[in-house]
């Protein structure tokens, strides 16, 4: 006898079909098909380029911080909506880093638990139904999600190679616009490693006054950029007048695990995700704050990650092009952003996915595909080296031996584009 509980879920979630439905999602396909690759050759190393979270450890002060600050009697309780230490260090920490200057630790910072709550508290605070999302895609879906949980809409932007990945804001219908409460955005972006611009970021920011929409500019992988210095959405004259940015500590600082990030910009913004979160959550462990603190405070952490993820994805691209493809160094985050293969190896592929799939079945290569906006692999270069004790190792001669490998697999393919 089927249970009560299943007529019960809310239609957000599939309602009376919650469980039911039978739809494989891309990530499960993934998981799926190196399941089977690994199983069928047990001796052959998997090369994971798929994962989207860095392959080192938080740097050791930053580990040292936490178990200090975790052993003092006054860190125990809820933290809320944040200790003011955190917030106190986040304007020197944007004019050190981006130049942004002119920021109000008391009412225009706030923390979160990683960015991924954030972008959904965001969505509770202003979306009703009948309101407008705009999402670019590809790319990291909360937003839109949240926006159709609150009954609102989602118009898509494409992020096209033509358009250097950035949305055309004036393609969009004037009825959207009317409806429009959010603008989402992400740069440096996941998936294409396309930075944004300060002429972009103007032209935003000029929607956003004609059209009273909020900008939410996601920057997870802000400090992460490989062509000239990090720009940050709120650099731009009266940025601050319309939307906030999302600063995370996963990306920059390896503390993908530790959850926590941080919001700056628009002081009403602010005040609104502190209502919601209030009544969500009570705040992240004041001790992970505290190391927190202590990053903010040496961004030469996120110099070092940086620079190995340059030295990485340098060899990725010559490596691809090589066999090839056809790969641009990006202009942040730690991906590459690839065209996928029509053919390879005399096999016809209608998508990106098809692709994906043949690759970790039969080459034992995951990548993650991206067929929103064209046929495209993601590759990240935050892969895990391995040494000779089988441990995870960040040494560059270990870096140098998987990559090879991931070459001779790659090589005699005979792609067709």
């Amino acid at each position: 006898m089927e249970s009560y509980i299943q007529n019960l879920f809310a239609e957000r979630i599939g309602g009376k079909k919650f469980g039911k439905e039978d739809v494989i999602y891309k990530f499960e396909k993934i998981k799926r098909a190196k399941q089977e690759a690994m199983k069928k050759h047990p001796n052959v190393e998997l090369i994971d380029m798929g994962v989207g979270e860095p392959d080192e450890m938080a740097d050791p002060e930053v580990v040292r911080v936490l178990c200090e600050e975790a052993k003092k009697w006054e860190n125990r309780g809820y933290a809320d909506n944040g200790i003011q230490e955190l917030k106190d260090a986040v304007p020197p920490y944007m004019e050190r880093v981006y130049g942004v200057k002119d920021i109000d630790p008391y009412n225009e910072v706030i923390h979160s638990i990683g960015s991924k709550p954030a972008l959904a508290y965001i969505t509770s605070a202003f979306i009703n139904p009948g309101d407008v999302c705009l999402m670019t895609v590809p790319g990291y879906p909360i937003t839109a999600t949240h926006s159709k949980w609150y009954g609102g809409d989602v118009y898509n932007l494409p992020l096209l190679e033509e358009n250097n990945f950035l949305p055309d804001l004036e393609s969009i219908p004037e009825d959207i616009k009317k409806r429009a409460k959010i603008l989402y955005l992400n740069y440096p972006n996941n998936p294409t490693g396309a930075q944004a611009t300060k002429k972009f970021y103007k032209e935003v920011v000029d929607f956003a006054f004609e059209n009273e929409v909020i900008v939410v500019q996601d920057a997870a992988y802000g400090a992460l950029v490989y062509d000239g210095k990090p720009l940050s959405f709120l650099s731009i004259k009266d940025a601050k007048e319309v939307g906030v940015e999302i600063h995370s500590f996963s990306k920059a600082f390896n503390m993908t695990g530790w959850r926590l990030a941080f919001l700056v910009g628009n002081e009403l913004i602010i005040k609104a995700f502190a209502t919601v979160k209030d009544n969500f959550d009570s705040g992240q462990f004041i001790p992970i704050q505290k190391a927190g603190i202590y990053c903010l405070q040496h961004p030469e952490i996120t110099e070092r990650v940086r620079q190995k993820y340059e030295r990485r994805l340098r060899k990725m691209v010559k490596i691809l092009n090589d066999v090839g493809f056809n790969a641009k160094m990006p202009g942040g985050t730690f991906y590459l952003y690839v065209k996928s293969p029509k053919k390879a190896d005399g096999i016809e592929f209608k998508t990106a996915e098809d692709f994906s799939q043949y690759l970790i079945k039969e080459k034992l290569i995951s990548t993650v595909p991206w067929d929103d906006a064209g046929h495209y692999l993601r590759l990240a270069a935050c892969f895990v080296a391995k040494g000779e004790n089988g441990n995870p190792t960040t040494e560059e001669k270990y870096e140098d031996l998987l990559l090879e490998e991931f070459r001779k697999r790659l090589e005699g393919m005979d792609l067709e584009f």
